[in-house]
């Protein structure tokens, strides 16, 4: 067999366990194997003419979601990230988002008994997956599956953060050491910690798992 094979077995094997144990804390998930069938599978979850709040996510970018809401007229997109509105609007639509019928985003680590944590900046993300829209749906690459919190945690810290403040090009120390220095800069995005353990509505969080290398 070769290595995307191999690769491919190995994520489904491992997907289907956490699916298994998400699905035991009220989460509804599913396992896709590539970027193309995960864009698919979170459009095909979005009835039709819902209100769309579109959440600060590089994995939606990449395999292709928030290119396609932007250009469809089927839903109602809420975009705080549109290309030349200022930050009063951004913030305006933010708070509009969490009103959605849906939310899409994803998460910055799943523990392998269904754990999801997340850092944000704002908190209009984390806001959102807890209260408010009738709907949330995460794309998640199984490379953002950790064996526990601590590891969860960790990769936040160590991986995802430095990585986020690098692509928003902020002035942040890590930017420059490519490590978490717990800085007190008043540009930080690292903010709100959140630990979400389950689905108080069963099935409002739709996790979409995806066996790619995706996101931060």
């Amino acid at each position: 067999m070769e290595d995307r094979g191999i690769s491919q077995w190995y994520n489904e094997a491992h997907a289907r366990k956490l699916i298994g144990n998400l699905e035991k804390k009220g989460f509804k998930a599913q396992f896709r194997t590539t970027a193309d069938e995960a864009r698919d599978a979170v459009i095909n979850l979005i009835p039709e003419g819902a209100s769309v709040a579109l959440a600060g996510s590089q994995t939606l970018e990449q395999i292709g979601v928030k290119p396609l809401l932007r250009s469809n007229g089927r839903f109602n997109v809420i975009d705080p990230y549109e290309p030349g509105i200022d930050m009063a609007e951004s913030v305006a639509r933010r708070k509009r988002g969490l009103t959605a019928d849906v939310m899409v985003a994803s998460t910055n680590a799943l523990t392998e008994d269904g754990a999801l944590l997340n850092l944000d900046g704002m908190g209009n993300r984390v806001a959102g997956m807890i209260f408010g829209p009738d709907k949330v749906i995460l794309a998640v690459g199984m490379n953002k599956v950790v064996k526990d919190v601590h590891e969860a945690w960790r990769r936040i810290r160590e991986k995802a953060s430095p990585m986020n403040n690098k692509r928003l090009n902020m002035p942040n120390p890590c930017t420059q050491t490519g490590f978490c220095e717990d800085c007190a800069s008043p540009t930080r995005i690292c903010n709100y910690f959140t630990r979400i353990e389950r689905s108080f509505i069963p099935g409002r969080i739709h996790i979409v798992l995806v066996g790619e290398e995706l996101g931060y």
